[in-house]
């Protein structure tokens, strides 16, 4: 596979469905391009999948299950572990597909393959850790037994952002509870999914383990619809906005069918007078301008307690006044595009909303530019302070390279503002005092929290919202696992005699 991010073919690479472990046009025949964020130019032409397309693809996967399901825990990790060696031998092209697809730099890019590895990792361990128990029942003569199998086939709907992590995060996990699985990603992202599946071919797993419909932005709703309401998929398993998750949360009910929803965030990021400001920089850094501001567990509103604040926004504006922006590819970039216009067109509304209710600029303009970007979807690292609660860009996730940084008092002012959002998905508190650590971690009403730390997630944590950021979780011991199983009770009477 060779990425036109290279823009060397002057033709799009040409790619299909995968149904069954091999690639299938959609019968309507049509293909949508994918373009490249950094330079706006068309790099590759996709199998615009329909809702007629789908039933072909579960029908796969549940044949597929018919006999996967019986595989023992054993051979699940080891083709599994056989997965895991192709991707990483594939590491290099991976990383040119995400930079392609999402505009990321390519460090950023490599870091997304290996953070992805390490999912799939801690599965082809989980896979062998599956246990049901036995129970003494409180009547005489019996014994209860719990087992656990998996739930059948899976519907993944994966998102733009970090596609390769999330859509093997979701693979790995159902794969190795004995499930099978068609992937539906984004329109902005579909070859990621399409190279893990070819892998997962060549590592052994079953012709349609794991299928991939590809889809164009308006082909979206009714593929995803048909998915969730067809009735031999079993669980959906979906990552995106909290608008649609309401909506696939309510396909998924008409059918008392289960899902495990990761939303949208509105993460605080808290610091108070007594901080090491040396690391709340080198966290927020990170965080914030990660994918250029396109994380949901990115910091989007910054609290900072007064004695601070002044310092640490002036130390923030130096360090992303030195981040090099430009095309991904260059190995000196750190800072790409936004993956998708309709970003910008949200980032620039957030910061002249802030302006006109007195928001000031530190840094940037708070708008795309118009040169320099090569004609992708750039806009540069644009700080600004005295934002307040009633902003957009307090009220919304921000999505895009936009900081904006309030000022508080008090501990329990922070909190109550922290708060005061439908949204739960992650937190953030840096300060010395570990008794104040302690209870900001039991007061701040969100999933994950990171204790004088940045991006908390990995495999062995869970790795999910609260409130109006969804239900379920995604990695962490048994936990991930269990969402794709369904858990059995045998009651069994016990003879008196031997």
């Amino acid at each position: 596979m060779s990425p036109a991010s290279e823009q060397t073919a002057s033709k799009p690479e040409q790619f299909d469905c995968l149904v069954h472990g091999e690639s299938v046009p959609a019968q309507s025949g049509k293909r949508f391009d994918v373009v490249d964020p950094g330079t706006g130019n068309v790099w590759a032409a996709c199998s615009d999948a329909a809702a007629q397309d789908v039933d072909g693809a579960v029908q796969s996967s549940h044949e597929a299950f018919q006999t996967y399901s019986k595989w023992t825990p054993k051979q699940r990790s080891k083709s599994l572990f056989q997965w895991h060696q192709l991707i990483t031998e594939a590491k290099g092209d991976l990383a040119k597909v995400l930079t392609s697809e999402t505009g990321k730099p390519l460090r950023e890019a490599d870091q997304e393959v290996d953070y992805a590895l390490s999912f799939l990792w801690w599965f082809i361990g989980e896979a062998e850790r599956i246990q049901g128990s036995s129970i003494t029942s409180a009547v005489g003569g019996r014994r209860a037994i719990i087992i656990k199998q998996p739930v059948g086939v899976v519907a993944a709907l994966v998102p733009w952002n970090f596609p390769l992590v999330l859509a093997l995060r979701k693979m790995s996990a159902a794969l190795a509870a004995g499930c099978t699985m068609v992937v539906k990603p984004s329109p902005e992202t579909p070859v990621s999914a399409l190279s893990l599946a070819r892998l997962a071919v060549r590592a052994g797993f079953p012709a349609g383990a794991v299928n991939v419909l590809t889809t164009s932005l308006d082909g979206t709703p009714p593929v995803a619809e048909e998915l969730c309401r067809h009735p031999l998929v079993r669980k959906v398993s979906f990552t995106g906005s909290t608008r649609v998750g309401k909506i696939i949360a309510g396909l998924c009910a008409q059918n008392l069918k289960g899902s495990t929803l990761e939303l949208g965030g509105n993460c605080p990021f808290v610091v108070f007078d007594d901080a090491n400001l040396a690391r709340v920089l080198e966290q927020l850094m990170a965080l914030k301008w990660r994918h250029a501001g396109q994380a949901c567990i990115s910091a989007n509103r910054i609290y900072v307690q007064r004695g601070l604040h002044d310092k640490l926004v002036a130390a923030l504006v130096e360090q992303a006044s030195r981040l090099k922006m430009g095309y991904s590819l260059a190995e000196d970039t750190d800072f790409g595009p936004v993956t998708t216009p309709r970003g910008l067109d949200k980032a620039e509304a957030m910061a002249q909303d802030a302006l006109s209710k007195g928001g000031k600029l530190e840094l940037g303009t708070g708008k795309r530019m118009s040169d320099g970007g090569g004609g992708g979807y750039f806009m540069e690292p644009t700080i600004l302070t005295g934002v307040t609660d009633d902003m957009l860009m307090s009220r919304e996730e921000i999505f895009a390279p936009l900081a904006g940084v309030s000022v508080f008092d008090t501990e329990d002012e922070v909190v109550a503002r922290a708060n005061k959002t439908s949204m739960g998905l992650a937190s953030y508190v840096f300060t010395k005092d570990v008794h104040r650590l302690w209870r900001m971690f039991e007061k701040l009403e969100a999933g994950m929290i990171g204790l004088n730390t940045g991006a908390g997630s990995s495999p062995e944590t869970p790795f999910g919202g609260i409130k109006e950021s969804g239900w379920g979780k995604e990695s962490g011991k048994d936990v991930a696992v269990d969402e794709f199983l369904v858990t059995k009770c045998g009651t069994l009477t016990i003879e008196d005699h031997w």
